[in-house]
């Protein structure tokens, strides 16, 4: 079972630009994410797959000069992306991580993926988001390729494309999915938020790397809880972004859609 680790980065973010190479302890955020990712004991490889815009050239030269694998694909359609990556790596399953959780645990990857493990036989998507748990930042999609294929061929909702996975998490009546909690009556999913697309964002992740780097270059998500608790004034720093999911404005866009096609559907009758 080849399984390889694929974050997704670019520097066009909209919210924040060029978030990824801001600095944590000297050097760029995202190379500090590969060294987090690398950690797993399960990943047989860990690749950075950007876009093909000239802007992404920065993603490329910082991965040749670190010796990280880089893959450059559809600037858009991020599933597309990965799955013609799977196919340049000859991956069996795909770990899809988003650039934007440089605080990511190790261990929390390989927490899911030994599930993926334990029911591979039947299982098609394992990940620790539907329902979340975890602190926000700890994203962790295992997906086996022959349904990451499928999708990558029926797929059409432009969601689904640049989402990558939404064709076989919305779809349970066809993929075995399955879940992995933090754990029974543990939700810190809208209490720490360690992604990064503000610059609060950035300004805890940049405090509590500089607070436990030094400490355990391996720190987890149970330090970094730990200090949150310890020090409440750092979680306070980007906590008006608390609970804020790309997934909510796809939920309100439907609710809309259905809002309109039954106000329609009124005004027919």
């Amino acid at each position: 079972m080849r399984i390889i680790a694929f974050i997704q980065a670019r520097m066009s973010s909209t919210r924040l630009p060029g978030k990824i190479m801001l600095p944590l302890l000297g050097q760029p955020l995202l190379l500090r994410m590969v060294h987090r990712v690398a950690n797993s004991k399960y990943c047989n490889a860990v690749v950075v797959i950007t876009s093909t815009q000239f802007h992404d050239d920065v993603v490329e030269k910082l991965c040749f000069e670190n010796n990280v694998n880089c893959f450059r694909g559809e600037p858009e359609d991020l599933l597309d992306r990965h799955y013609k990556a799977a196919i340049a790596y000859q991956a069996d399953v795909v770990i899809k991580i988003p650039s934007d959780c440089p605080l990511i645990d190790s261990k929390v990857i390989d927490e899911v993926i030994s599930r993926y493990m334990e029911a591979c036989e039947s299982a098609d998507y394992v990940s620790n988001l539907h329902p979340a748990s975890w602190p926000d930042g700890n994203d962790v999609e295992v997906i086996k390729f022959e349904a990451l294929e499928a999708a990558w061929k029926e797929a059409n909702k432009p969601y689904e494309r640049e989402h990558t996975t939404p064709f076989i998490w919305e779809n349970p009546q066809r993929f075995n999915n399955i879940n992995v909690t933090l754990g029974i009556g543990l939700d810190f999913s809208d209490k720490i938020r360690l992604t990064i697309d503000y610059i609060e964002d950035y300004e805890l992740i940049k405090a509590i790397f500089e607070r436990l780097y030094p400490i355990n270059q391996s720190f987890g998500h149970e330090e970094i809880i730990n200090l949150l608790q310890t020090l409440p004034h750092l979680n306070y720093i980007n906590s008006k972004y608390h609970g804020k999911y790309w997934y909510d404005n796809h939920l309100n866009e439907l609710t809309h859609i259905d809002e309109y096609i039954n106000k329609q559907r009124k005004n027919v009758h």
